[in-house]
């Protein structure tokens, strides 16, 4: 059974949803021009791209290759890029930071310390991260508040320092995403149908049984507070806005 069959149930707000992601989206580009989207190339950014695409606004897509990533994930690209008409932007860790690391300590670091790891996603996320946010007015998330606890409280707009965190995701449904997924036809990651709601690097990923929440399979070996790699730490409350006529409250289903 695919992942569509089992999770296509879209909210009472849908319509809604996504007319409000859109709308965003256009609010956002009239005013912060130089776009990119971060794409974790998991089903809530492939629903972002096309986004993007019916609001008819400009932006870039880039995608952190942290050398880690399952081949189903990076099968992913080419097809985007046929469908869209657009190119990538692929930023890679700096290879004598990766090779350093590894050969100090080993492989399987990330399994051994929360330090590690979080060292090993400085490198392989967060470096290449600053890189591609470098120059642009704003970054598009596929960040929804269902995901996490450490996610409840994602803000649709974020001014960070030089650039705005837009999130037009936020109060979507995990049945919302699957049912644009499945009325667009989108071609989406296959580890989804295998019962992996989040997907990262190939080591610090697996799927998960019934009952768990969205993220327990990411760097499942550690403690539910740590379960972040940087890229979407949520800032201090004062560091949070909304655009002109934004909504950022939370809409319940």
């Amino acid at each position: 059974m695919s992942a569509i069959d089992l999770y296509n149930h879209p909210s009472a707000q849908y319509a809604a949803r996504v007319e409000r992601a859109i709308a965003l989206l256009r609010e956002v580009a009239s005013t912060h021009p130089r776009l990119t989207q971060a794409s974790s190339l998991g089903v809530e950014d492939v629903v972002v791209t096309h986004l993007i695409h019916l609001a008819g606004i400009r932006s870039r897509v880039f995608v952190l290759e942290t050398g880690r990533l399952h081949d189903e994930t990076l099968a992913l690209i080419p097809q985007i890029e046929q469908r869209y008409g657009l190119s990538i932007d692929r930023y890679k860790p700096v290879e004598e930071a990766v090779v350093h690391f590894v050969q100090k300590n080993g492989d399987d670091a990330m399994f051994r310390s929360i330090g590690l790891r979080k060292a090993c996603c400085d490198i392989r996320k967060m470096e290449p991260l600053g890189r591609a946010l470098q120059g642009v007015d704003g970054w598009i998330t596929g960040l929804r508040r269902e995901q996490s606890n450490a996610r409840a409280e994602a803000a649709e707009v974020i001014q960070e320092p030089g650039r705005v965190k837009i999130s037009p995701l936020v109060d979507w449904t995990w049945g919302d995403v699957w049912h644009f997924v499945a009325e667009h036809r989108l071609a989406y990651n296959p580890l989804h149908d295998q019962f992996f709601p989040s997907i990262g690097c190939e080591p610090c990923t697996r799927a998960i049984s019934v009952g768990e929440d969205f993220r327990a399979g990411r760097w499942w070996w550690e403690q539910d507070n740590a379960k972040e790699c940087g890229l979407h730490v949520q800032p201090a409350a004062d560091s949070v806005s909304a655009l002109p006529n934004s909504r950022t409250e939370r809409n319940t289903a």
